[in-house]
């Protein structure tokens, strides 16, 4: 396929964009055979330059076990820098850890936070479930439980590491 060729030659000189992309087709099998292993690998690449759609797909690669070995808390580390740098979907996922204990200690003032934090920047169908997974942590809460994670969301700052 000719988009994996420039994908592959922009990633080669460290197009973190380009990384990103060529994994994705290594993880879908479009253009090259599929590879969860050569996915991780471009993610990796692509996550350690900071760019926060491959630090979310390699967290979801650890949370699936694809391309590596399973482990929790690696992919909360990845939810974890892509949640940090306002990405909806990482938010929800670390809030699932948080509210689980997998990967982090469970915490349902975090877990409503970063729940809290990802309705607020998510749309559609997903605003819905994200807000219903908040409300849910806060039925586990106490009221000032509640108010503290409501204090942790209102007073976060998304950083930006590029």
């Amino acid at each position: 396929m000719e988009a994996v060729k420039w994908y592959r030659k922009a990633a080669d000189q460290g197009n973190d964009v380009a990384q990103r992309l060529l994994g994705y087709q290594y993880g879908a099998g479009l253009g090259v055979p599929q590879s969860f292993v050569e996915a991780a690998k471009w993610y990796r690449r692509a996550a350690e330059q900071q760019n926060e759609a491959a630090q979310l797909l390699l967290g979801l690669m650890y949370d699936e076990g694809e391309g590596m070995p399973q482990d929790h808390a690696e992919a909360a580390k990845w939810y974890r820098k892509s949640a940090d740098q306002g990405k909806a979907r990482a938010q929800f996922l670390l809030a699932i850890g948080y509210e689980k204990g997998e990967g982090v200690p469970q915490d349902y003032i975090q877990a409503h936070m970063w729940f809290n934090l990802s309705a607020s920047r998510a749309s559609g169908d997903d605003r819905k479930v994200y807000a219903d997974s908040r409300d849910g942590v806060a039925t586990k809460m106490t009221a000032a439980q509640v108010g503290e994670a409501q204090r942790l969301a209102r007073e976060w700052k998304p950083t930006t590491q590029k």
